[in-house]
């Protein structure tokens, strides 16, 4: 075992217990200490305060209040805590939402284990991270300063959207929240009023044409 990480303490927070694993393993394996695990943005919340731990590396998309949500929150609670954001998305639009929203840290779950273990001790340290396979998107966007226009999208309604977006219904958006339906339902309609779009193909096209979606 090395000590990269010897004397950090983290909290997980990602809806998959098998990422969380995953994620517990390296870390573990580098010298650090896994306090806690959420599997929400809402337990995520709770457990920082219960442990105040010196990082918490948490997922973007998650049941509940979502990771973005969460991080405003926290953040508006403990300005100063450390926060290392993970997302499968591959574009500039959630990274740069995440950065503004004041993330010490942004990496793409498809990098490598070793690039996780960097972030995780840049972060560690008080410095700022940004996924290297994104670094020239987000440096172009925030210059260009494009306004992509899921951009006026609060953090609750991105969330939405891009579950929304990949295919899932009204009704399994709301269980994966843990929301009712009736409120998703709202969340759709600002969506729909803001993007200027008719219907679940229309968003799905801003998804595909702003990089959040595969072709």
């Amino acid at each position: 075992m090395t000590t990269r990480l010897k004397g950090l303490r983290v909290l997980l927070a990602d809806d998959h217990a098998m990422v969380r694993l995953g994620f517990r393993l390296l870390l573990t394996g580098e010298g650090a200490e896994v306090v806690a695990e959420a599997d929400s943005g809402e337990a995520a919340i709770r457990l920082f305060a219960e442990w105040q731990p010196d990082l918490l590396v948490m997922d973007v998309s998650m049941p509940g209040m979502g990771g973005l949500a969460a991080l405003e929150r926290l953040l508006a609670w403990s300005p100063k805590a450390r926060v290392l954001m993970l997302s499968a998305h591959h574009d500039e639009i959630v990274p740069v939402r995440a950065l503004k929203l004041g993330a010490s840290g942004y990496l793409c779950k498809q990098a490598s284990p070793e690039e996780f273990l960097r972030a995780v001790a840049t972060v560690g340290v008080g410095a700022r991270y940004l996924d290297p396979a994104l670094a020239q998107q987000v440096a172009l966007a925030q210059l260009s300063g494009s306004a992509s226009p899921v951009d006026c999208l609060t953090e609750k309604e991105l969330a939405v959207f891009l579950k929304l977006a990949a295919g899932l219904s009204v009704n399994e958006v709301a269980a994966d929240f843990s929301l009712s339906p009736s409120t998703v339902g709202t969340h759709l309609y600002h969506i729909k009023q803001k993007l200027n779009v008719q219907n679940a193909a229309e968003l799905t096209l801003v998804a595909l044409r702003n990089g959040l979606l595969e072709a």
